[in-house]
């Protein structure tokens, strides 16, 4: 797949152009998604650098890395994607003005967005109006009681199977591994410690199973109770695993909430339910 930052970066051409935030790229994503695979151009995506609701003041937590809604869009099938600065006048840019300098470059035909899909100054901007400046515009009804903050809220109340059913996969957590305090690894369970980018949504503390690199995980969020840190870590225990991933990026998926983080009477206590962690972790079921 192949991302441009700019318009004229990308060679115009007939296109099915799908437009869109797409954080998460939830099950409603992808039916817009395959809309555009599905129509009689080169299928094409528009997005944006960030949430917009990071330009309008709120701190609105992201479902995916811009990398990793990248991956997932080339996944669906789409061959071009142009990433804009949402800040660069996009929040206020009105219908007129999104045709001459963005879609009209690319050669886009057939303009694909979710049902009632508005944006520009003020979100007066729908697709009725497009329709009116001459575009082939498809209207892709909404997936009930799916969306973008509803996952939030979900993953927020760590209710990550639900959150799961409307991503239609497990929910993702996802940083750098750096060097962290190496407790684990004294303690037989040596974690990748995730540095996650500021503004991605981490559910709430806990340990949880799930998966990363195709081996089951034991993960730990929060602030390590037992040994009075009070700084927030991301630590996942690869079961079967053997290699060095300190400065890969690592994306963990959480399958499941297997409980509160808590502290110990001793070590041989914390060691124990740790293992007990990692059985539980072997057993869970991936979310579908």
């Amino acid at each position: 797949m192949n991302v441009a930052h700019s318009p004229d970066a990308l060679p115009r051409r007939e296109r099915a152009l799908a437009f869109g935030t797409f954080d998460g790229v939830h099950i409603g994503h992808r039916r817009v998604l395959e809309a555009a695979v599905a129509a009689p151009a080169s299928a094409s995506v528009v997005t944006f650098d960030t949430h917009p609701g990071a330009t309008h003041g709120s701190a609105t937590p992201l479902l995916t890395t811009l990398q990793r809604r990248l991956e997932l869009v080339a996944a669906a099938g789409i061959e071009d994607v142009l990433v804009l600065p949402f800040e660069d006048g996009l929040a206020e840019i009105d219908p007129v003005e999104l045709v001459a300098k963005v879609l009209e470059p690319l050669g886009a035909r057939i303009v694909v967005a979710g049902q009632g899909s508005r944006f520009g100054r003020e979100r007066r901007g729908d697709l009725e109006v497009l329709a009116a400046l001459g575009l082939d515009v498809r209207a892709v009804p909404l997936v009930e009681g799916v969306s973008s903050q509803r996952i939030r809220e979900l993953v927020g109340a760590g209710e990550l199977p639900s959150a799961a059913r409307l991503l239609g996969r497990p929910f993702e957590v996802e940083g750098t591994v750096g060097e962290g305090d190496r407790r684990g690894r004294l303690l037989g369970f040596p974690t990748a410690n995730l540095d996650v980018p500021d503004r991605l949504l981490v559910p709430p503390y806990g340990i949880y199973a799930g998966a990363a690199r195709g081996h089951r995980a034991a993960i730990s969020i929060g602030v390590n109770p037992h040994f009075s840190a009070d700084e927030r870590r991301v630590e996942a225990f690869l079961l079967d695993f053997d290699g060095d991933l300190y400065g890969e990026r690592l994306v963990v998926e959480l399958w499941a909430r297997l409980r509160d983080e808590q502290a110990f009477e001793n070590e041989d206590a914390l060691v124990a339910q740790i293992a007990c962690d990692v059985a539980d972790a072997r057993e869970a079921v991936r979310p579908a």
